[in-house]
């Protein structure tokens, strides 16, 4: 069985970093723009789609910059899999960028950039700044 590939994509943003990391840390935050609904148990956040729902554990988070999550569906992976969203501020623009690092299998690699788009935008909605 192949390895899933770490990948990278940044999205440019006009957000504060501050306002930001509510939308990319908190339940009510995500359930704004990445899933239908959030629930949190303490570092376990249950996600919430139409008819289905995925379990991911909070692996650590840092206020204002970055979170970073396991789906538990990948817990038997051998290669330790996560997703994190962080926020990047250029140092000399003040541009704020929302990067994600994610792992794919090499086939699903372009599916899962477009999933990923999808879900920015509708972040972008709900910033107003689309």
């Amino acid at each position: 069985m192949d390895d899933k590939i770490k990948f990278e994509i940044e999205f440019p943003i006009h957000a504060s970093p501050q306002l930001l990391y509510q939308y990319i840390s908190t339940p009510s935050g995500l359930s704004e723009w990445f899933s239908d609904n959030v629930n949190s148990r303490g570092e376990l956040f249950t996600f919430i789609w139409d008819d289905s729902e995925e379990q991911a554990k909070l692996l650590s988070k840092k206020t204002g910059e970055r979170v970073k999550f396991r789906w538990l569906s990948d817990e038997e992976d051998e290669l330790l899999t996560y997703f994190e969203i962080r926020i990047q501020v250029d140092e000399i623009t003040k541009d704020v960028s929302l990067m994600i690092v994610d792992f794919a299998y090499d086939d699903e690699i372009d599916e899962a950039k477009m999933l990923w788009e999808n879900q920015i935008s509708s972040l972008k909605q709900v910033l107003g700044s689309a």
